[in-house]
């Protein structure tokens, strides 16, 4: 499925913006008929859409959209990027071998390369290359391209998981479209291939592509994250979820993945229609 470009202005570039979320607010459709996706599962919530062809924002729950939270495994995609294009990780085949300790999640317990650590959110690899990055190279790349609060403080394998760095729905929609149409600053190759990693459905009727993510906030609110884009008939909707949820027996990333297929699935999507 090819992509198009579109000569529309570029209503989320937050490389030389203040305040994207400024862009979404004054532009947003506010959509209050999604609320009852997230009650169902008693979260509270919220979700952010841009039609890129119109330029239309579709926002429910304005308040979390432009809040700032910790981006947890969401961060994987901007790590990944930087990575690969400072050779930190040579390529996709590239093996990391595993330190040996048993974790919870099996499919961490084994050498892997970045593709798979990516489909995998394994957290450990992202936690040596990151070590392997430094701080002074992750804080410029998190600086340029003006990433949330741009805050890596405390330990350096951790900061995208502990509450220092955060950054708003609204920012992550911002960041998607950049990735998705080559305008951040790292190689097209390394783009390509970060956009490569995101595909998670790939059919005649659409192309969906996401992250997850999932975390606890200051307020032990466990919270999930879930965002990417879904092309139909060459066009492109880029979309962020976000749940936030005090019990802890609920599947958050199961959770919030469900919410936004229902909602996609509201709005018209895997039909090939759009």
């Amino acid at each position: 499925m090819k992509k198009v470009l579109f000569s529309l202005p570029i209503t989320l570039n937050f490389l030389f913006l203040i305040s994207i979320s400024s862009c979404s607010v004054n532009k947003a459709k506010i959509d209050n008929d999604l609320a009852m996706y997230f009650q169902s599962s008693k979260s509270e919530g919220c979700f952010t859409m841009l039609d890129n062809a119109k330029g239309e924002i579709t926002v429910y729950n304005m308040g979390m959209d432009t809040t700032r939270y910790s981006p947890a495994s969401t961060f994987e995609i901007l790590n990944s990027l930087i990575v690969l294009h400072t050779g930190v990780v040579t390529d996709e085949n590239m093996m990391i071998k595993w330190d040996s300790t048993l974790r919870s999640t099996t499919s961490w317990n084994k050498d892997m390369n970045i593709v798979y650590a990516f489909k995998e959110n394994a957290v450990p690899f992202f936690q040596e290359v990151t070590r392997r990055t430094g701080h002074d190279t992750l804080k410029s790349w998190i600086d340029s391209i003006s990433y949330g609060n741009k805050n890596i403080d405390g330990t350096l394998d951790s900061f995208w998981m502990n509450n220092k760095l955060k950054i708003s729905p609204d920012e992550q929609l911002g960041f998607l479209k950049r990735l998705y149409f080559d305008q951040l600053p790292f190689r097209k190759s390394v783009q390509e291939s970060v956009r490569n990693m995101m595909v998670q459905e790939d059919n005649t009727a659409y192309k969906l592509s996401y992250k997850t993510g999932t975390t606890v906030d200051e307020n032990n609110n466990s919270i999930s994250w879930t965002l990417g884009w879904v092309e139909e008939n060459r066009h492109v909707y880029f979309f962020v979820n976000l749940i936030k949820n005090q019990d802890k027996n609920i599947e958050m990333k199961k959770t919030g993945l469900g919410i936004t297929k229902d909602i996609l699935t509201h709005y018209g999507f895997f039909k090939g229609v759009k």
